[in-house]
C-alpha cells in the first residue's frame, strides 16, 4: 500500500464516505497515509448496503496498487449493522485495518478481534493481520472505562497483537452529553473534552500503541488546524484524523520530524553514547539523560519510517 516502513505510525487518516466512488477515487491520490472507508456516520442508513458494495469493490481493486492504506470504519458494537459490515468483507481482500466507533468497553474490542480472526481464517489468501483503531471516547461509558483498558486489554494477547491505536472524538460524546459547545470562545476544548483527549492519550501510551488526535471539523480554517496538529504532536499524539483532503498536507507536516529535529536527535544519541554507561551527558550546556535518549530514538524512528 504505502511506502511507510512496517509498523510505522500513520500520520493522517482521511475519512471517505463508503458510498461515494468519486470521493474515493480522489482520496486515493490525496497524500493520506490511510483512508478510512466509512460505513457509519457519513453514510445515510438507506445507502448502507450500497456503501458496503462500493467499499468491497474498492478493496478488490486497490489491494495490488500503491497508495494509502485502506481501512474501514464499521458500525458501532451495539448496533445490528456490525455483522453485516464484516460479512461484506468476506469475499474481498481484507483491509489493512478496522476502525471501530462508539466503543464502551474493552470487551467490545476483544470481541471484534475474535470476529476478525474468524474472518482471516476463512480468507486463505490473506497475508496480514487486520489491525484495529478504536474510537474510545464517543460514549460516556467508554470514557469512564478508559482507565481500565490498559489492564483489561493488556491481558489479552490476541487483542494486543492487532490493536494499532486509540483515537478520540467529541461530536458523538457531546451529543450523548447534551453539550451545547465543545470549545471555549478562544477555541480551546472545554474541560470535559480536554479530559477525553487526555484519557485517550494516556491509555494509548500505557498500552504502547498509537494515539491519534481527533478531527478538526472546520476544514476551511487551516491556521487553526496547523496549531491543533502541532499541539497534538507536542503532547504525544503521532497522527490525526482528517475529513477533507486539504487537511492532509498540514497534518503530515506536523507529524513528520523536521531536519533540525533529526539533527538534534542524532546529537543527543551521540552525546549519550560518548558518556558510556554514565546514564547522563551534557549537550549545549544542559544535562540530558535516558528520557532525552528515548525521545531522540523516537524522532529518528519516525523520520526513518518516511525514507
Amino acid at each position: 500500500m504505502t511506502g511507510l516502513a512496517a509498523g510505522a505510525a500513520l500520520r493522517s487518516f482521511l475519512f471517505v464516505p463508503g458510498d461515494s466512488e468519486r470521493k474515493q477515487v480522489r482520496a486515493l491520490g490525496s497524500g493520506a497515509d490511510a483512508l478510512i472507508l466509512d460505513l457509519e456516520d457519513s453514510v445515510d442508513p438507506a445507502n448502507r448496503a450500497a456503501a458496503r458494495t462500493q467499499v468491497a469493490r474498492l478493496l478488490a481493486a486497490g489491494s495490488a496498487q500503491q497508495g494509502p492504506q485502506l481501512w474501514v470504519r464499521v458500525s458501532a458494537p451495539s448496533g445490528a449493522e456490525l455483522q453485516a459490515d464484516l460479512r461484506s468483507l468476506a469475499a474481498v481482500p481484507l483491509p489493512q485495518g478496522i476502525v471501530i466507533p462508539k466503543v464502551s468497553s474493552a470487551a467490545e474490542i476483544i470481541h471484534l478481534g475474535g470476529a476478525l480472526a474468524a474472518l482471516e481464517s476463512a480468507h486463505p489468501a490473506s497475508r496480514h493481520r487486520v489491525r484495529i483503531l478504536a474510537l474510545v471516547t464517543e460514549t460516556p461509558a467508554g470514557l469512564l472505562a478508559l482507565p481500565q483498558y490498559p489492564q483489561q486489554l493488556g491481558a489479552s494477547v490476541p487483542a494486543m497483537e492487532r490493536l494499532a491505536g486509540f483515537t478520540w472524538g467529541g461530536e458523538d460524546l457531546g451529543a450523548a452529553l447534551g453539550a451545547s459547545h465543545r470549545r471555549e470562545p478562544g477555541g480551546a476544548y472545554t474541560f470535559t473534552f480536554q479530559l477525553a483527549r487526555t484519557q485517550c492519550l494516556l491509555a494509548a501510551a500505557a498500552l504502547g500503541i498509537q494515539a491519534v488526535d481527533a478531527v478538526h471539523v472546520d476544514f476551511r480554517d487551516g491556521a487553526a488546524l496547523v496549531a491543533e496538529a502541532q499541539a497534538a504532536r507536542r503532547d504525544g499524539f503521532s497522527g490525526k484524523l482528517a475529513i477533507h483532503p486539504d487537511q492532509l498536507a498540514p497534518i503530515n507536516a506536523a507529524f513528520t520530524p523536521t531536519e533540525a529535529e533529526v539533527a538534534h536527535a542524532r546529537r543527543v544519541i551521540a552525546a549519550m553514547a560518548a558518556a558510556g554507561g554514565a546514564g547522563v551527558a551534557t549537550l549545549d550546556g544542559q544535562m540530558i539523560d535516558r528520557p532525552h535518549l528515548l525521545q531522540a530514538q523516537r524522532t529518528l524512528a519516525a523520520a526513518g519510517a518516511r525514507l
